[in-house]
């Protein structure tokens, strides 16, 4: 797949760092034109700058995600300046772990709109400018088939991104449209690095038959097969890149 994307354009939310940091990376690696955005536009700007730096081309967004008109404004935006939109990856999450007596209306709301309604908005604005048909991979988590503790909201906004995914692949299949998701267990990210304690990462890599924690490229190379036509005829799944996590009773 070295220049699968050659001449296709993609936006992928939260791609200034960690996972999505990767996953533009990987598309723009593919030939694709890449639409950075995250929550801090400095960030985005930052890693378009990268890229551009590296012979791609890439163009910065900042907003945040719960808010519609953020992505409509940048899939509105990238299809003015290119033509096209193929590809979306909604990758953007905010997360905080607590017990259940802990949660506030804030984390929670926080964490549904970044984490659930920014994929609504994410498939509403792409499906308007794939007009020739194109890719939407939603990230969800391995947390979306377990039930991780103090992870209530994470567990349940991750599982509804399923649902999302497949009710919108049979809805926009006839128009050529596929939506998938990717499912990643434990990835070494800084994210991953501040909200789980030491003692609970190593009890997490126990439990991983793989006995290692994920890499963001890994997270990225199922993106890319999904994004790309080797994928054609698949839609409305996940794929799970958790080391198996998810199917070990350990």
């Amino acid at each position: 797949m070295t220049q699968a994307f050659e001449g296709r354009v993609a936006l992928v939310t939260g791609g200034a760092r960690g996972i999505g940091r990767a996953i533009v990376e990987r598309l723009a690696a593919g030939g694709a034109t890449v639409g950075v955005l995250d929550l801090k536009l400095e960030l985005a700007e930052e890693a378009a700058a990268e890229l551009r730096a590296a012979g791609h081309q890439a163009v910065a967004f900042g907003g945040d995600v719960a808010q519609r008109d953020t992505l409509f404004n940048a899939a509105g935006a990238l299809k003015q300046q290119f033509g096209r939109l193929d590809v979306l990856v909604s990758n953007a999450m905010w997360v905080r772990y607590g017990p259940i007596d802990e949660l506030t209306p804030e984390a929670v709301q926080r964490m549904v709109g970044t984490g659930f309604n920014s994929v609504v908005w994410g498939i509403q604005a792409a499906s308007a400018h794939m007009d020739r048909g194109g890719s939407v991979v939603n990230i969800a988590s391995a947390a979306a088939f377990l039930g991780i503790p103090q992870a209530m909201i994470y567990c349940g906004v991750k599982a509804g991104v399923l649902g999302l995914t497949r009710s919108a692949a049979v809805d926009l299949g006839p128009r050529g449209i596929r939506v998938n998701a990717i499912g990643p267990g434990s990835v070494a990210t800084e994210g991953v690095k501040i909200n789980v304690d030491p003692e609970k990462a190593a009890l997490r890599l126990a439990k991983t038959p793989m006995r290692r924690l994920g890499e963001v490229e890994d997270i990225a190379s199922a993106v890319a097969f999904l994004a790309s036509d080797e994928s054609s005829w698949i839609t409305g799944e996940c794929i799970k890149v958790d080391g198996g996590v998810t199917h070990a009773f350990l």
